[in-house]
């Protein structure tokens, strides 16, 4: 037996996903309002007995780990990890070679955690530190228990010797970034600082980021160098603690600073993160983004600050993330507003700007727009942006309101920003699946419809004609298109028993035609195959006419014929369909 086989026969699937979602008996499974949508039917099903679920109103489903990676942000890897540790399972007995650097991972979780209990217990004893947080950052004891902040005496050597007495090696306090060498000696990395814990999204120790008190020349931060558990370009501060909220709000606030984040959700805002420094990096935002799409900035209000801002529109622009900006106005980041004023910090959030919209006002106010360098400076700043925009209407607003702002020609501005877009465009490798073109909604219905397609076809075998002209290319997924090519080899009267438990999706397709399909008759299910076979053909033959149609305007001579070949193709497919 394997590690996942292990962990999925030690824990029960309802208990899992009853801990993220409100479960009720239904017969044979559980139902649940849809963690993915708003919605007031439950529609949301697990099956303890196939050990999967299926939530019909987005179309996603699966087993344990793919729900937790959805929930939590996690990849297989992630999601393996933390359903081992609630299993009480040692990947490391399973990870051959690997078992090593498992174990070596764990000794450094370990240590860590060791050592944010150790600046935990060291805080109590320093009067400055507790000062700086209770009489000046105005942090209630709650919240400084809440983040576990810390202090690192100033001794040169206190948690190392700490460690030392737990068993750690000056090798494991170095590979886990707490203790460095000066003049030959090992000493702690860390002295005379408010220590605030890095955590994963798992709420595990990575590292730390230590904040100087006694107004001295050293550097105002300084964190934890890059080691095996802690990786500055994908550390999100705040993000175990506020994923259910983001997830319950539908939206995410990035902050700049821990220290914002720690304030915000002491005044009740929750759903707030930060960047491990100003720059925002596309691992994080891929990362913050697997819980939401409306993503909030709230930097500090500088010009270091506006540069971030500018180049997370450009990461937003090509992830489909609806990117705003939160004003703090004349504070120069939400801490500052939070102490001031809490309600103007709660208003600012629920008002955001359109990234785009604050980009374009904020370059309007620094350059002198009348003049012809001022036009120059702001279109070089704001069209490439523009250029990118994947919505026509969104990107010929942008030109229209550019060219009315500047008094200049909408032409111009098409020009330069088509040889903007020239300059920089990448070259495209064309996915075999045809959902590249897709907004996610277009995806969640095509989804949908391959899914009830292929459930009849596993359940009603003289419904099988219908997948003759569905083809791999037409579906969102590689476990679609598998089990469409396993179903063309069978004929309407072979049995489709060992079918319908092959896989978590066949097993997910019984779920759902159980659900569904049970009472209707033949005559139902036949005309219900005809409509979502019509409907997976439209889409794919409007899609791939888009593709063509962009093809079409930048081929040669050469290319043409092809191009208007497989045009006919198309039309050929879309005229089978109505004859059907």
């Amino acid at each position: 037996m394997d590690a996942v086989e292990e962990i999925k026969s030690r824990l029960f699937i309802e208990d899992v996903i009853g801990q993220y979602v409100l479960l009720k008996r239904a017969g044979r499974n559980f139902k649940g309002l849809s963690p993915f949508n708003s919605e007031k039917t439950p529609s949301f099903i697990v099956s303890p007995e196939k050990q999967i679920w299926h939530d019909f109103s987005s179309g996603k489903g699966g087993n344990i780990f793919s729900f937790v990676m959805e929930m939590e942000g996690l990849d297989f890897k992630g999601a393996l990890e933390l359903l081992a540790r609630k299993a009480g399972v040692e990947l490391s007995q399973y990870s051959g070679s690997g078992g090593d650097l498992s174990r070596q991972k764990e000794r450094l979780y370990l240590l860590l955690d060791k050592a944010a209990k150790f600046y935990q217990v060291q805080l109590k004893a320093s009067k400055s530190a507790l000062d700086y947080l209770i009489k000046e950052r105005k942090f209630s004891k709650t919240t400084v228990l809440k983040f576990r902040l810390g202090y690192s005496p100033n001794t040169g050597d206190a948690l190392l010797r700490y460690l030392e007495k737990a068993g750690f090696s000056v090798k494991e306090m170095r590979d886990a970034g707490v203790v460095t060498k000066n003049y030959q000696q090992p000493n702690d990395m860390f002295r005379g600082r408010l220590m605030v814990p890095l955590t994963d999204t798992q709420g595990r120790v990575v590292g730390f980021t230590a904040r100087i008190l006694d107004g001295s020349s050293s550097s105002k931060y300084v964190n934890t160098p890059q080691t095996l558990l802690y990786d500055k370009s994908r550390q999100v501060y705040g993000l175990d603690l506020a994923k259910v909220v983001i997830r319950k709000t539908g939206y995410v606030i990035v902050c700049e600073g821990n220290l914002d984040v720690i304030a915000s959700s002491q005044a009740d805002v929750e759903q707030v993160v930060a960047t491990a420094g100003t720059a925002m990096t596309s691992q994080q935002l891929k990362l913050i983004s697997s819980l939401t799409k409306d993503v909030r900035l709230a930097f500090d209000q500088d010009m270091a600050g506006q540069t971030a801002t500018e180049r997370a529109i450009v990461l937003a622009s090509q992830a489909d993330i609806n990117l705003s900006v939160i004003s703090t106005g004349g504070f120069k980041d939400p801490d500052e507003l939070i102490r001031k004023d809490i309600s103007a910090w709660q208003k600012a959030v629920d008002e955001p700007t359109y990234a785009l919209d604050w980009l374009v006002d904020a370059y309007s106010k620094q350059l002198n727009l009348q003049s012809v360098l001022g036009k120059r400076k702001f279109t070089d700043a704001i069209l490439p942006i523009v250029s990118k925009l994947s919505d026509p209407v969104e990107k010929d607003h942008y030109l229209s309101y550019i060219a009315e702002l500047i008094k200049t020609a909408k032409e111009a501005l098409v020009s330069k920003a088509d040889s903007m877009s020239k300059k920089d465009r990448p070259m495209i490798t064309r996915s075999r699946r045809t959902n590249f073109d897709q907004t996610p909604k277009e995806v969640v219905e095509q989804t949908k419809a391959q899914d009830h397609l292929i459930a009849l076809a596993v359940f009603k075998p003289f419904l099988r004609h219908y997948l003759d002209p569905i083809t791999p290319q037409m579906l969102t997924s590689p476990e679609a298109g598998e089990t469409l090519g396993k179903l063309k080899t069978l004929s309407v009267d072979m049995p489709d028993d060992k079918l319908k438990n092959s896989s978590d999706y066949a097993k997910m397709l019984v779920l759902l035609f159980e659900a569904v399909y049970t009472e209707l008759d033949e005559t139902e299910l036949d005309y219900e195959a005809r409509l979502l076979q019509g409907r997976l053909i439209v889409k794919y033959v409007k899609q791939q006419k888009n593709v063509l149609s962009k093809a079409l305007s930048e081929a040669g001579q050469d290319n043409s014929q092809q191009l208007l070949k497989q045009a006919k193709e198309l039309d050929d497919l879309l005229r089978y369909q109505k004859e059907v």
